[in-house]
């Protein structure tokens, strides 16, 4: 088994201006498929297409496209690649005071702090919210710096109104402030997300953090809100939707190549994940596809 280490990712702004702007087609943005974290919030776009969400010890599934405010530090994922079928990702990436701290204390953008402050937990936007601020943001590559800051102002001022939204670590994600506790824990996440079709033994893991094994637990349990052998099913059950969504191979192949060794284990734990059979939900998607 091969071990990921930590990425810290030193983001630079775009030239001319005071946060990162980027556009790219298809899955082309490559160097987002480790997780990682920054100071940044990070404010993404998919357009079109499937595939994973990872923020944080939230782990989901996308089917139509994906917008997603992601707080400063939160740990997360790249969320297209050679499957994904969208037609492009745009990615703007800003310091929490971007804007200065007086900018944000006035009454008419007070509400950015509070937008700044739900992202700590990672939000996913619907379709409604998609569809008012995706085309726009897209717009922002043909523009010159000041338009490009006047539309990123109005499109966070539009996600701020949205009620069309979902906190994806509702029940918490408490990444300390040291650096040590940031790369601890995204070696466990890349390790998991290297290795789940694989065993992955606890102790191995604890290991790897530098603690025993209760120390570990306790430690994962209080940042994640989840066991880690939770973490590693819910990661094994979100990649086989994909799997039953992209692929057209048996149940029991996705429950095999998703890291389980047990089909009814996997059909359990499908079920209390999803609330519905593997069969169900991929006759249920293809229905909404077709």
């Amino acid at each position: 088994m091969k071990t990921a280490t930590a990425t810290f990712e030193v983001i630079e702004p775009s030239f001319g201006s005071s946060f990162y702007y980027s556009r790219y087609q298809q899955n082309a943005n490559i160097k987002a498929h480790v997780w990682h974290y920054h100071p940044e919030v990070e404010l993404v776009f998919v357009k079109g297409g499937a595939g994973k969400r990872q923020i944080g010890s939230h782990i989901s599934y996308y089917t139509d496209g994906d917008l997603i405010l992601i707080g400063s530090n939160l740990p997360h994922c790249g969320f297209t690649d050679e499957a994904t079928g969208n037609t492009t990702e745009t990615v703007i990436q800003m310091k929490p005071d971007f804007l200065g701290e007086d900018f944000l204390s006035l009454p008419e953008t007070m509400g950015l702090q509070a937008l700044f402050e739900r992202a700590k937990g990672g939000l996913a936007f619907g379709p409604e919210a998609r569809k008012l601020v995706g085309q726009r943001m897209e717009a922002m590559d043909a523009m010159q710096p000041f338009e490009r800051l006047l539309t990123l102002v109005s499109v966070l001022h539009d996600l701020e109104k949205s009620a069309d939204h979902t906190i994806l670590n509702a029940d918490g994600f408490a990444i300390e402030t040291q650096v040590q506790d940031n790369d601890r824990i995204n070696m466990v996440f890349n390790h998991v997300k290297d290795n789940f079709r694989e065993p992955i033994a606890l102790d191995e893991v604890a290991g790897m953090a530098s603690m025993a094994v209760p120390s570990f637990c306790r430690y994962f349990k209080k940042v994640t809100k989840k066991t880690f052998t939770q973490f590693v099913n819910e990661y094994r059950i979100v990649h086989a939707c994909k799997l039953l969504a992209e692929k057209h191979i048996p149940i029991s192949d996705v429950c095999y190549e998703s890291g389980f060794n047990n089909f009814s284990h996997f059909n359990k734990s499908f079920k209390e994940f999803t609330g519905k059979s593997a069969s169900q939900y991929r006759k249920e998607l293809r229905e909404v596809v077709s």
